[in-house]
């Protein structure tokens, strides 16, 4: 359904400007409903679903279909590619600053790499250990689940000869010295990917040598109550120890073939549990905290997720001067669910109530003035550079709806979110239908 304008060719800005704002009120709308009334995730969700499924509508029909009959495929097609790579890129760019907290699903997305990430090194350098070698693939992830992060500075004594056996270590980066006797003769240098400590675990004697820092180090921990438990619960590892306490020699079990080691790491990979990769509320507010300057990625971040979006509703005016309510509607039904969403976790996750008001009401300034640029900017363009164009915006809408709206819609959204982005589709095309 398209709006025609009256007035002349300057005043068609000003129609973009409020237009553009009309489409973004639905951001301070969406954050006041969400602090007001705190919906359950499941509701938006849903909300969200349609929000996708009417501005997927919208793009059909406005953009997509549009600039096929002014250009044809190839410009649009071009534009749609790179639209969707310049997104991608700047996305990733901000979320190094920590524009990835900016929606629940960013940041788990986010999280969940960088765990896969840890859990990866730690199958890689657990399987260096000939003990945990001997735990079938399907049971090692318990030993990742266990591991605790540790440091020390240089001189740091981690255990003494005589010390009683607490935990197993494991190096991540750095270099231990190993040394023996009254005297402090060294025996053994380890460093990162080597374990020390699991004699002195498994048989109960007190610990055979000293280990001291040569310089900052860092790496994981197992401790003695928690290998128990491991034992408890593998048989596999109860014959492995058995046997490594009836040689009682520190070198029987070691690294292994690297084949060996490399083909154990890449079958327990297999067995990763997903949920235990999706961050828990608590490791959310620790990275807005670790992240604590990055107020401004943020808001840069929802900024780009919405430009796109506002500059094709001041160029959609230009070819007919009319403004196509389908796209109006698209965007506003895609904004609120969005804000909504969001302002509810950013207030978990720290953030007062006059910063989130304020956030999306600056977004829906930007978005007004994005609106009128693009129609300022836009006007001269012949038709098939103007395709071009629409199809950079049209690339990065679809690339922001599928990198961020549909993976926090479905997170918590249930078997609803088919259906809602089916009706959210349908109902921007009703708007359309209205004009026929």
């Amino acid at each position: 359904m398209v709006l025609t304008l009256s007035g002349g060719t300057m005043e068609q800005p000003v129609y973009a400007f409020w237009y553009g704002a009309l489409s973004a009120v639905s951001l301070p709308l969406g954050a006041l409903f969400g602090l007001w009334l705190r919906p359950s995730p499941k509701w938006t969700s849903s909300l969200m679903a349609f929000g996708a499924g009417a501005l997927l509508a919208a793009l059909t029909l406005e953009l997509v279909a549009g600039g096929l009959a002014l250009a044809g495929f190839r410009p649009l097609g071009a534009g749609c590619v790179l639209g969707a790579a310049l997104f991608m890129g700047l996305d990733r760019l901000l979320n190094k600053g920590g524009g990835f907290l900016r929606k629940r699903a960013t940041a788990a997305k986010h999280l969940s790499v960088r765990k896969r990430k840890h859990y990866d090194d730690m199958l890689r350098r657990l399987s260096g250990v000939g003990l945990f070698r001997s735990l079938p693939p399907e049971e090692v992830w318990a030993v990742v689940e266990l591991a605790r992060p540790f440091s020390a500075r240089g001189g740091d004594v981690m255990f003494s000869e005589g010390d009683p056996g607490d935990r197993l270590y494991l190096i991540e980066a750095g270099t231990v010295s190993v040394t023996s006797g009254a005297e402090r003769r060294q025996v053994a240098r380890l460093g990162a990917g080597d374990a020390f400590g699991e004699m002195a675990l498994v048989s109960g004697d007190p610990r055979s040598a000293t280990v001291s820092a040569e310089g900052d180090i860092s790496g994981w921990t197992i401790e003695k109550n928690d290998f128990g438990r491991l034992m408890d619960g593998s048989p596999a590892l109860k014959l492995e120890v058995s046997r490594l306490f009836a040689s009682r020699l520190d070198g029987l079990f070691g690294r292994g073939g690297e084949a060996e080691a490399a083909k154990w790491a890449k079958l327990a990979r297999g067995h990763i549990k997903v949920g235990s990769l999706l961050p828990t509320d608590r490791e959310l507010r620790d990275e807005h905290r670790k992240h604590g300057g990055a107020a401004f990625a943020i808001w840069l971040g929802i900024l780009l997720d919405g430009i796109p979006e506002s500059l094709v509703i001041g160029a959609s005016m230009l070819h007919g001067n009319g403004v196509s309510l389908t796209l109006i509607a698209g965007v506003f039904l895609a904004n609120f669910p969005e804000a909504l969403s969001s302002s509810v976790g950013m207030l978990k996750q720290g953030s007062s109530r006059r910063k989130v008001v304020w956030m999306w009401t600056s977004l829906m300034v930007m978005t007004a003035l994005g609106a009128a640029l693009g129609n300022l900017a836009f006007g001269a363009l012949r038709p098939g550079t103007f395709v071009f164009v629409e199809g950079l915006a049209a690339g990065a809408m679809l690339a922001m709806i599928a990198e961020t709206m549909l993976p926090e819609a479905t997170e918590q959204g249930g078997p609803a979110v088919g259906m809602m982005t089916v009706l959210g589709f349908l109902a921007a095309i009703f708007v359309n239908s209205l004009s026929h």
